[in-house]
């Protein structure tokens, strides 16, 4: 574990780990499983339907640039704390 300012990286969380951990506290909360969605859908690669595998999945340049913007590091992994906290506040803003 990494402390950095306010943040902590935690270095063995994968993004599938991540995603399981978010999955797992959505199902115990339907609004926070909207929020992460909306979230999810927001930072959806541009035409996705057009290139395989024809899934909505972010792009890996964006997604690196905003670790490195949010941890100073491109290969970060963020908490769960953070990415409910992000969802949360999306939910406010148009």
């Amino acid at each position: 574990m990494i402390g950095g300012g306010s943040h902590t990286i935690f270095n063995g969380m994968s993004w599938s780990g991540l995603s399981v951990r978010l999955a797992l506290r959505a199902i115990a909360s339907p609004r926070l499983a909207a929020d992460l969605l909306r979230v999810a859908w927001r930072f959806r690669t541009r035409d996705w339907y057009r290139r395989p595998p024809f899934l909505p999945l972010p792009d890996r340049a964006y997604v690196a640039w905003r670790m490195h913007t949010a941890y100073g590091d491109h290969n970060a992994v963020p908490p769960v704390t953070d990415v409910i906290r992000y969802a949360r506040w999306a939910r406010r803003m148009p």
